[in-house]
């Protein structure tokens, strides 16, 4: 974890702690379950929680434009809270039934609760943003609900192409700069707003943030086929089971090649099948696609796309007035994003 990161948790997530087990029962065990600090039976537990990456860039742009960052905790708390409202409404949705090597929320809890805790910390979220009720918490509180709605808009196009034969690189991409992009977006400026940023610095910030998501996405991506199970706490071939239609499938779709032809068809014989026909695959059979799309060169392109949005994050940061040492730890986490393993 990069000092970034653990100066963000340290910041923000007492605070994100109180709010949340503030929450009427059993919503609050529900959420606490979900940010890994109760187990299943309510005991207390040390599991991983995530890596927080939102509230640091909200701290973090916070000092950019020389605030204190405890100006920016409002910000950091509640762009967590849209974060992981998503991801509860996104492991239902999806059917993903392991987050961070413990059950998700609906397999635990049931599918209503998983809903009902989601909707309670999105509107926890623009509770705690506007609570100060300052001019800069109203700039703040707009560029939140729009990043919001572009997520939501991700998320509508990611099922919709799960149903489409092809999807152009293009398409996925202005899926995964709503999914992903718009609410890193939101975080790397949302702190700079509240402490005081002119709109053009706040732009500039999240401009960074952008290109960061996309950068963060496509490695993403990549882990979603090979990674690690025990690093990422999915399971093996995790968007392959899924028949996602992420960066490395759809480039290696996009490619022409006989690999492409091949893979195609399997993706087109997949959704004649039943679910519980397509369920029954084997590791071979995930390990022969992941196989296909290297072979078409689905891996090597989402790679370049992560190293050349990282380039981009990194020069949205030029010309900005900041401290130093904060506009080296926003270029050093860009560089922990493109070679992290989780």
């Amino acid at each position: 974890m990069t000092p970034l990161l653990e100066r963000g948790r340290a910041l923000a997530m007492p605070v994100l702690r109180a709010a949340v087990e503030g929450l009427a029962a059993p919503m609050d065990s529900v959420a606490s379950y979900h940010f890994g600090w109760i187990d299943a039976h309510g005991r207390p537990s040390a599991a991983d929680g995530g890596k927080a990456v939102r509230p640091a860039l909200a701290l973090a742009s916070t000092e950019a434009v020389g605030a204190r960052p405890e100006a920016g905790i409002p910000g950091a708390v509640a762009v967590e809270l849209v974060h992981n409202f998503s991801l509860l409404h996104d492991d239902l949705m999806d059917g993903d039934e392991q987050r961070r090597h413990r059950d998700t929320v609906w397999r635990v809890h049931g599918p209503a609760q998983a809903i009902l805790v989601g909707d309670a910390l999105f509107t926890l979220a623009n509770e705690i943003l506007l609570e100060p009720g300052t001019p800069e918490t109203g700039r703040a509180a707009r560029r939140m609900t729009a990043a919001t709605r572009k997520l939501i808009d991700g998320q509508a196009q990611d099922m919709a192409y799960e149903h489409r034969e092809r999807v152009t690189v293009a398409e996925c991409l202005e899926m995964e700069g709503n999914k992903t992009g718009a609410l890193l977006a939101c975080a790397t400026s949302i702190g700079a707003v509240l402490g005081g940023a002119d709109e053009h610095t706040a732009d500039a910030l999240e401009a960074y943030g952008f290109h960061l998501g996309l950068a963060f996405q496509a490695v993403d991506d990549l882990l979603g086929v090979w990674g690690d199970p025990e690093a990422t706490g999915k399971q093996t071939w995790s968007d392959l089971r899924q028949r996602k239609k992420s960066l490395p499938v759809v480039a290696a779709l996009a490619s022409g090649t006989g690999s492409a032809d091949k893979l195609a068809e399997l993706m087109a014989a997949d959704s004649r099948k039943s679910q519980r026909e397509s369920g029954d695959f084997d590791e071979a059979e995930f390990a022969s696609r992941a196989a296909l799309i290297e072979e078409a060169g689905g891996r090597d392109m989402t790679l370049e796309v992560a190293h050349d949005q990282h380039r981009k994050a990194v020069d949205a940061l030029h010309g900005l007035d900041m401290p130093q040492t904060v506009r080296d730890q926003l270029v050093a986490f860009a560089d922990f994003v493109v070679v992290r393993q989780r």
